[in-house]
């Protein structure tokens, strides 16, 4: 006898109270599922009439033994609520669920069923094909992670945060990059009635809104990988200040290289680059040098000290053989030129030995070799020193004010003495010195 509350089979009279399906054009037909798929006809009933699905409530997916007893309507809500809401939000997923479910059951249903189950065995591959893997990284990870990875927020004090304007927990600002950004998308609307050019020029508007969002987080992403923030609050200047060691002119030359780089790269992978490419630098010019030491026979590095010392005493030789052979050719030159006054051009080519190997001394006139000679000055300063005066009484004439430094070496009483000279030479006039 059947019992008040249940529903059977009308073919195979079995219990159908958890599933059943319902003929649409046949009355009080109701199959269990082992009939329905069997295609069973009884009476009027036909196997391709319409049909309706039809649950008690307690039908389950995975069997009355899987844990929590979950039934189809909650496992459908929650495959909503995943497609919805994004795996993780876990609290929102139990929210659509239904308040009988607490987040932490959730979580474990989804990942014990859908993830580590039969189906995510045979739906999620263990290994991803042609998946590309950075071998430089020591731990095997994918290829740049810090292009995936979110940056932690700020760590900064309370005070500091109201001075930025900075919320951690939705590591925003108060004042964000293009703040008006959201006004492009502030008044869209998609109705059915609206037309393709009308379409298109709402999806414009989120793509150029999209464009905004990605360049706000880059500068975000760029303040917090270079520091920018500490810095601009002024913290640990001093540890960075004694941290930094002196950057090498080939180290400048390089970074100026690699400039174009920056945009690609975070800051810790550019300082990686830049150090990797600095050594094979030096590696190759070590390398060049111990090939050097080898075309020359030697092969150890005791003897390479001793060999750079000996090729310095070589070219310290080489320069003072050619010092030597200059003095001769001009002493040389000097004696050819000899006339009737030969004891006066003597005399003065030996008031001038201190200064005549001096660069600048075949500018000077007889008067300004005397003069140099007399004040022990080098032919070079004296030119340089007489340039200067040349210039400020040009630009005195002409109403400019001027501004020329005066080099260190000179002093009063030399500055007096080439002031006079250059006046009685008539360089300059009386009254401008």
């Amino acid at each position: 006898m059947a019992e008040p509350g249940k529903k059977y089979c009308v073919y195979c009279l079995a219990e159908v109270s958890p599933l059943r399906f319902r003929c649409t054009e046949c009355r009080d037909i109701e199959l269990c599922p082992e009939c329905f798929s069997a295609g069973a006809e009884i009476g009027h009933h036909r196997r391709y009439h319409g049909y309706q699905l039809v649950d008690g409530g307690r039908f389950t997916l995975w069997g009355p033994e899987a844990e929590g007893g979950w039934t189809y309507r909650e496992e459908q809500l929650l495959l909503d609520a995943i497609e919805q809401f994004g795996f993780g939000n876990w609290e929102d997923m139990a929210a659509h669920v239904g308040a009988s479910r607490t987040p932490q059951e959730v979580k474990e249903h989804y990942l014990i069923m859908y993830i580590h189950g039969n189906l995510g065995k045979a739906c999620i591959p263990d290994t991803i094909p042609n998946r590309v893997t950075d071998h430089t990284c020591p731990s095997g990870g994918p290829l740049s992670p810090s292009l995936t990875t979110p940056l932690p927020p700020l760590d900064i004090s309370v005070a500091e945060q109201q001075q930025l304007g900075y919320m951690p927990l939705r590591d925003d600002y108060d004042i964000e990059y293009d703040q008006d950004a959201e006004r492009l998308i502030s008044g869209l609307s998609v109705n059915y009635d609206d037309e393709d050019l009308e379409i298109e020029l709402k999806r414009a508007h989120v793509d150029m809104y999209v464009r905004k969002l990605r360049e706000r987080q880059r500068r975000k992403n760029i303040a917090k990988d270079y520091n920018l923030v500490p810095a601009f609050l002024g913290k640990d200047k001093k540890k960075e200040r004694a941290a930094r060691r002196k950057v090498t002119k080939e180290e400048k030359e390089l970074r100026l290289k690699l400039r174009p780089l920056y945009q690609l790269m975070s800051c810790k992978e550019f300082d990686d680059l830049f150090e990797t490419m600095y050594k094979e630098k030096m590696l190759r010019a070590k390398i060049r040098e111990l090939q050097r030491y080898r075309n020359n026979g030697i092969s150890k590095m005791q003897e390479s000290a001793e060999y750079e010392v000996a090729r310095d005493k070589r070219e310290k030789r080489k320069e003072n053989k050619a010092v030597a052979a200059a003095a001769v050719a001009v002493a040389a030159a000097g004696g050819g030129k000899e006339d009737g006054r030969g004891g006066r051009e003597d005399g003065r080519d030996g008031e001038f030995a201190a200064i005549e190997h001096l660069p600048g001394f075949e500018l000077l006139s007889d008067r300004e070799k005397v003069l140099c000679s007399s004040l022990n000055l080098s032919p070079a300063r004296y030119v340089t020193v007489k340039t200067i005066f040349i210039k400020d009484h040009l630009q005195k004439r002409q109403g400019i004010p001027s501004k020329s430094r005066l080099p260190s070496y000179l002093d009063k009483v030399l500055m007096k003495r080439i002031l006079n000279f250059l006046t009685e030479s008539g360089w300059i006039s009386r009254g401008a010195s």
